[in-house]
């Protein structure tokens, strides 16, 4: 190697699950120049071997209890982490006590206590923690944060922020391990993550207060008995019983799927196709949020995961007017890099492609309203985001008026809404951030 050439990043990941495989793309295709995936560690060994075989990769392979040394024997500089939500505390603490900089899906973990943890170990080694939150990179998502930073609609006073997962995306949190709130802090903390990291980042400010309310009103086996719709099967794959059920997943229908978890069973017998009105479902699917925030701005924020439409509709009052944002998303099962292409692999479900049509509307107290434009992307995932997200997280650092590159102290604070928002519904009562976690 010459003596210009600068050496290479070496990055192991641990979790390869469908949630690793936009890292491992790109660091085999567009960054391989500058970057090596050189270990890969999981407690799935059968899904480690299916996860390497489409590209012909042999990469060394560890069990959990072999983290370490795996980092020590392959002189690891970067752990990506994609394990389930529950566990990412643990590797990211891990990672960085080995002294390795470390990058993570969202949500950054799923309660206070594992919070604390994760954000004592970064002050006390110093090392990188980098939470992927690609929302931010989508240019519609950047366009607005541009707007309401250049004084628009001057000081935003309140907003409405509406998120629809519909049918076919919503149900998936239902089919696997999502379901369990233990797992993945249910939808507050493992999905609204995303929606309130934008609202911390739109706004400039972070959340104060937070009340919240919600249930399970459509998934689950009491609510299909009490519709006179029950389903009685356990899963979606080879049973007679759902050949006419919109709601089953064939994981047989899908060969990324297929390999990647109806193959890899018998290691650890997990099931990714689970009946998503059957029993053990802890998470809520219809939940109504109020979040007061620091600069004293007030958002009331609904989800709702059995929707017709997938989108999500985002109005801000402003002292000076009003902006709306209105976006139509694609329609996916979740199977990785290829989630926004990926065709239906639900019984009965239909092959098809949908466009993100995007309105951004201004609204002056004196004038008519604007529609703005946006330079819009279809190409990689999350309507182009992914492609400019894998530059910051890969690529050399530039330099960003938005400031969307996220840290540990946004994943902290993106998830303390959910978390607030989960001990709200259970208690009944408002909770304060600062009482909640006094740490930040």
């Amino acid at each position: 190697m010459s003596q210009d050439t600068p050496q290479k990043k070496r990055y192991a990941i641990v979790g390869t699950g469908s949630r690793s495989l936009m890292f491992r793309n790109a660091i085999l295709k567009e960054y391989a120049a500058t970057c090596d995936l050189v270990a890969l560690c999981d407690i799935n060994p059968l899904r480690m071997q299916a996860w390497q075989k489409a590209d012909g990769l042999d990469l060394p392979s560890y069990a959990p209890e072999a983290f370490e040394q795996m980092i020590q024997a392959h002189q690891v500089d970067v752990v990506i982490v994609t394990t389930i939500d529950r566990t990412h505390h643990t590797y990211l603490c891990r990672a960085m006590e080995a002294g390795c900089d470390v990058v993570t899906e969202k949500p950054m973990t799923v309660d206070t206590e594992k919070c604390a943890q994760i954000l004592e170990t970064q002050e006390r080694t110093g090392k990188k923690l980098t939470v992927t939150f690609n929302y931010r990179y989508a240019p519609r998502n950047s366009k607005v944060k541009e707007l309401l930073q250049s004084g628009l609609i001057g000081t935003v006073t309140s907003l409405h922020f509406e998120w629809m997962l519909d049918t076919q995306h919503g149900a998936d949190y239902f089919r696997r391990w999502h379901r369990d709130k233990r797992n993945s802090g249910g939808l507050m903390v493992h999905k609204s993550t995303h929606h309130f990291d934008l609202v911390n980042w739109w706004l400039s400010s972070r959340p104060e207060t937070v009340v919240a309310m919600g249930d399970l009103r459509f998934y689950g086996r009491e609510n299909a008995e009490a519709r006179g719709e029950p389903r009685s099967y356990v899963r979606g794959t080879n049973d007679t019983r759902v050949q006419r059920d919109p709601f089953a997943l064939d994981l047989t229908g899908n060969e990324e799927l297929k390999q990647l978890y109806y193959e890899c069973e018998s290691a650890d017998g997990y099931l990714r196709d689970q009946n998503v009105f059957g029993d053990g479902i802890s998470i809520e699917d219809d939940v109504g949020v109020m979040v007061r925030y620091q600069n004293k701005a007030v958002m009331t924020y609904h989800l709702v995961a059995f929707a017709p439409w997938e989108g999500y509709r985002v109005s801000f009052n402003g002292t000076q007017g009003r902006l709306e944002i209105d976006v139509t998303e694609k329609s996916y099962v979740s199977a990785g890099e290829g989630d926004h292409n990926l065709s239906r692999n639900v019984k009965g479900g239909a092959s098809h492609q949908v466009l993100e049509p995007t309105s951004l509307l201004y609204r002056p107290h004196w004038g008519e309203p604007q529609k703005i434009e946006i330079e819009e992307s279809n190409s990689g995932g999350h309507g182009g985001a992914d492609e400019i997200l894998l530059r910051d997280v890969f690529g050399e650092p530039q330099e960003d008026p938005l400031k969307r590159a996220a840290g540990h102290k946004d994943g902290a604070l993106s998830i303390l809404t959910g978390i607030a928002a989960n001990q709200s519904m259970a208690t009944g009562l408002p909770v304060n951030i600062k009482q909640l976690f006094p740490k930040l």
